[in-house]
């Protein structure tokens, strides 16, 4: 592991996660569940180029925010959050509510954050022992109903719906 240019943990942090492209491929692996090279690289909606991509799932895993599983030859490197990554999508949902006050962005994404805001910092903690569960093999938490992430899938595709009913954007 890299050691900082200071003690400064604002620093340290923004060392590792600082960049636009360490931050998007994060999303992607939380929200996307894309836990593969190839998966990271065609689902980019912002359009990571292979090199960067590449670059960046070495810092990543170097920083200890992921896990690289080995791949034997003809199979493909699955990538796992560790605790320092899944703890990273607090960071990421506070960046998200900056964006969905501050900045224009797309419906989809933008009705996954509301989903997330309105629902508040519970349901945070319920995505983040659910990716323990994804990432880490923790058991799963006892809960009724959906779990978190299949709540926030239906709320993005209720909101598509609304809108594409609207008339107001296409479905995402």
């Amino acid at each position: 592991m890299v050691e900082p240019r200071s003690g400064c943990p604002v620093n340290a942090a923004v060392e590792v996660l600082g960049d636009r492209w360490s931050l998007l491929v994060l999303r992607d692996v939380i929200f996307g569940d894309r836990r593969y090279f190839r998966a990271l690289l065609t689902g980019s909606i912002e359009g990571i180029a292979s090199n960067i991509l590449a670059d960046r799932l070495v810092r990543l895993v170097e920083a200890g925010i992921l896990t690289r599983g080995t791949a034997v030859r003809g199979q493909r490197a699955r990538y796992s959050l560790t605790e320092a990554g899944i703890r990273t999508l607090p960071i990421i949902c506070a960046l998200g509510d900056w964006g969905l006050d501050w900045r224009p962005g797309s419906a989809g994404p933008r009705s996954r954050q509301q989903f997330m805001r309105e629902e508040g910092p519970a349901f945070i903690e319920e995505l983040m022992d659910e990716l323990r569960v994804r990432h880490l093999g923790a058991p799963p938490r006892p809960h009724d109903g959906p779990g978190p992430f299949e709540r926030l899938e239906a709320a993005c595709a209720a909101a598509a719906e609304r809108e594409h009913a609207d008339g107001t954007a296409p479905p995402t």
